[in-house]
């Protein structure tokens, strides 16, 4: 969109009610959503983080405008560059490149505003009731009955995955490792490349976290983050990498479960979803197996 003087702006419009932030319902989400956008407008006002696409005051001062009940419109200005794609491969110097990044926000004294980050993915006892309930017929629309019948046939992967992210978590929290303020989500999906390097965009999901949330979106091998060892003195931790990437699957498992055991028609998304969700499982069961 531009505005009267020509100016080109980026708007996000965030549904509440889908917000991972808290799952406790759309009030303690739009907190969360001020606390994500005063936390990237810190780190670029305060600590100069030119890499960091923050969003513009409203009228109000804040970041963040409510538009009703459910959903809140955040304006951002309007960067050139090239955007990436999720799931797409970056080159070994382009890896390296988000380490500079990752490293320099790492490093960072967290904003007060800095929500926690939860380790567990919300959705898990959705997923446990599932796999409880998935020898009756599921009625809430066109892939109930699928989705019961792979989660079904995915069980036994399920719950041995369920119990390894237990561990892990165990294993990585008795470790006491100090948390820094991370993005949450840099994959090559909220990365643009500017005139000066890359930039970071969509920072809802920021929160004080071990640097392995970042990180193993990049890699699971310590040897491929040798650039950040590099910056920071800190050798990515296996267990965490391995945990938060675990942890990714089993959010996506959780909100396609939630999805398809709720009322749902057939339309591009759910279409979509249904994909998402047999690609999920079989990466699981890879896991397993391998």
């Amino acid at each position: 969109m531009t505005d009267d003087d020509g100016r080109p702006w980026f708007a996000t419009v965030s549904d509440l009610e889908h917000k991972e932030h808290c799952g406790q319902g759309a009030v303690a989400a739009l907190k969360g959503l001020r606390q994500a956008m005063d936390t990237a407008l810190t780190l670029r006002e305060r600590d100069g983080l030119r890499f960091v696409v923050a969003p513009v005051a409203a009228a109000d001062g804040g970041p963040v405008l409510p538009l009703d009940a459910r959903y809140a419109l955040t304006v951002f200005p309007h960067v050139p560059g090239r955007a990436g794609e999720f799931g797409q491969r970056l080159s070994e110097a382009e890896r390296d490149q988000v380490l500079d990044l990752l490293a320099e926000l790492h490093g960072r004294t967290p904003p007060d505003t800095t929500p926690p980050a939860a380790v567990e993915p919300p959705g898990l006892d959705g997923v446990l009731a599932a796999l409880d309930a998935s020898e009756g017929p599921w009625s809430g629309g066109p892939f109930a009955e699928p989705a019961r019948k792979l989660l079904r046939a995915h069980e036994a992967t399920l719950r041995e995955r369920l119990a390894a992210f237990e561990t892990l978590v165990a294993r990585v929290r008795g470790r006491g490792a100090p948390l820094v303020v991370t993005h949450g989500e840099p994959h090559p999906g909220n990365l643009i490349r500017g005139e000066e390097g890359y930039l970071l965009v969509d920072w809802d999901t920021v929160g004080l976290a071990l640097p392995e949330r970042d990180l193993s979106l990049l890699s699971d091998d310590p040897a491929a983050l040798a650039r950040y060892t590099e910056l920071t003195g800190r050798t990515p931790d296996p267990d965490a990498l391995a945990l938060y990437r675990l942890r990714w699957s089993l959010l996506d498992v959780a909100e396609f479960v939630e999805w398809f055991r709720g009322e749902h028609q057939r339309t591009e998304d759910t279409e979509s979803a249904w994909k998402g969700f047999t690609d999920t499982l079989e990466h699981l069961a890879a896991a397993t197996s391998g």
